[in-house]
């Protein structure tokens, strides 16, 4: 079968490449360290069953894990778009050859589904059938509760990469995503509906019903299917490095307006052009979104509420991860045409109000999107508020300042997921004031004050920084000329 024939070229291809021989050490490491873990799933897979039973006097140890299936796809589903890396495959190489569209289409949906790291979770879930829901309902209930964890991988594995394919260049439906997600956890939140309860009345249909199985069968080929309707309409590069630019300039063709105000304006129109046309930086936008929804754990557990050090800690993600993450490397992030930078006519002091300007509006952005937490609690709008202004105050002042430190090279086109190519010790060394710092000073504080005495000098901090915005301008931009040589001959190695 010619797919069958692609299937073995790809995995020798792998094997070939000098790629591969290339930190071959790192990849034994790495080796080990995944048998590690898959040997710590199956053990948990083991004792599930038993601790599944304590938890709950009447549901079964099935039923409660059935109850949590649905929010564990979803995270696992929106873990997969934003971190899954799109299979691609060079097509003028086959289009020369006999071989029909269909069977390289067919053969790069299916590619994917024979990686042995997509079914980590089976290590879980096969022990966990074998030692507690064949002793609980039967083997035929095991083996199609297994069997229906196999489908739903495959869902979960076409459908993200039908929705990146489809959506993943459209920064609006992420808010809208977002949006959604957070208004279903403040109905739960507010017992307007259980999606426990959804899940397991789905999931227990699924796995104790006769052939059920086949309903989830139905579910893969719908998603299946949805992937060969996108490439029947997207097939040929053109069309869809067509339909991209489209929609690339939806998000920066209304920016236009940023041109008015001079030097500065077209510096942000540039960043925000950067940001949604390479994918790491995309990447880690998406990955802030998905911090946003930290609040749906925080706050919904005593543990967390009652601490102040926790809910700074999460106060300071929720408001300002977006920030944080761009901001570490915010001068890097041009570091392919930073010598550019450098040559043409653009003032150090407008070049840093620029990055100024950029990361404080993703504060905004990130405050307003958050909103939707107000209605946990005046506790929660007052750390918000706090958090929004220190990230402002303080914090836009840390990233600027020491991003001029950072002289490793980013590499822009590189794959976006599990990329730590330009992190350096710097790189987390700079996280320490900015993250952990807020900690230790809401541990303290929390010693002699009340939490809202703790809120009330954070956000006084922060007022204070936004005050003194220029003055912290200033010192960025003496800061940056006395840096720039250096970051530039930094810059100019590659790796």
């Amino acid at each position: 079968m010619l797919i069958t024939d692609l299937l073995k070229q790809e995995f020798r291809k792998g094997f070939r490449s000098q790629a591969f021989y290339r930190g071959l050490a790192v990849k034994i490491l790495m080796g080990f360290l995944a048998l590690y873990f898959a040997v710590l799933f199956v053990l948990m897979g083991i004792v599930l069953g038993e601790i599944l039973n304590e938890v709950h006097d009447t549901l079964k140890p099935l039923e409660l894990f059935n109850g949590a299936s649905l929010y564990v796809l979803l995270s696992v589903l929106a873990l997969r778009f934003m971190m899954q890396s799109l299979n691609v495959l060079n097509l003028q190489t086959y289009q020369s050859l006999p071989i029909k569209r269909k069977t390289l289409v067919n053969f790069m949906l299916i590619k994917p589904i024979f990686s042995p790291a997509n079914y980590m979770s089976l290590l879980v879930i096969v022990p966990f059938a074998l030692k507690s829901v064949v002793v609980w309902h039967s083997g035929w209930v095991a083996l199609q509760f297994v069997l229906n964890w196999v489908l739903l991988i495959w869902v979960n594995i076409w459908l993200a990469s039908y929705l990146k394919r489809r959506f993943g260049h459209d920064f609006k439906l992420l808010i809208v995503i977002l949006a959604v997600i957070l208004g279903i956890a403040a109905l739960e939140y507010f017992k307007v509906f259980s999606l426990f309860d959804i899940s397991m009345s789905v999931f227990n249909f699924l796995t104790m019903m006769p052939f059920g199985w086949l309903a989830t069968l139905v579910f893969a080929g719908l998603a299946y299917g949805l992937n060969l309707l996108f490439f029947s309409k997207n097939y040929y590069p053109e069309k869809f490095n067509e339909k991209l630019n489209r929609n690339e300039n939806k998000v920066v063709g209304g920016l236009s307006f940023l041109e008015k105000y001079g030097t500065i304006g077209e510096l942000i129109q540039l960043q925000i052009r950067l940001i949604f046309r390479h994918k790491r930086t995309k990447t880690l936008v998406y990955l802030s979104a998905f911090f946003m929804l930290y609040g749906l754990l925080f706050y919904t557990s005593e543990m967390y509420t009652n601490s102040a050090i926790w809910l700074v800690f999460c106060g300071l993600i929720i408001t300002g991860m977006l920030s944080i993450t761009y901001g570490q490397w915010v001068i890097s992030w041009e570091s392919n045409y930073f010598d550019a930078i450098l040559t043409k006519n653009i003032p150090s002091k407008e070049y840093i109000k620029a990055n100024f300007y950029i990361l404080i509006a993703f504060n905004i952005l990130s405050f307003l999107l958050t909103m939707p937490y107000f209605f946990f609690g005046t506790k929660i709008i007052y750390l918000h508020i706090a958090m929004f202004l220190y990230n402002t105050g303080v914090n836009m002042f840390l990233l600027v300042y020491t991003a001029a430190f950072n002289t490793k090279r980013v590499d822009l086109m590189a794959k976006s997921a599990f990329n730590y190519q330009g992190t350096t010790y710097k790189s987390f060394l700079i996280v320490l004031p900015i993250m952990f710092f807020p900690m230790l000073l809401a541990g303290v504080l929390g010693i002699f004050t009340t939490y809202n005495i703790i809120m009330l000098v954070f956000g006084l901090l922060g007022l204070v920084g936004v005050l003194l915005i220029l003055q912290q301008m200033k010192l960025c931009t003496n800061h940056f000329n006395k840096r720039k040589y250096a970051m530039a001959e930094g810059f100019r190695e590659k790796e």
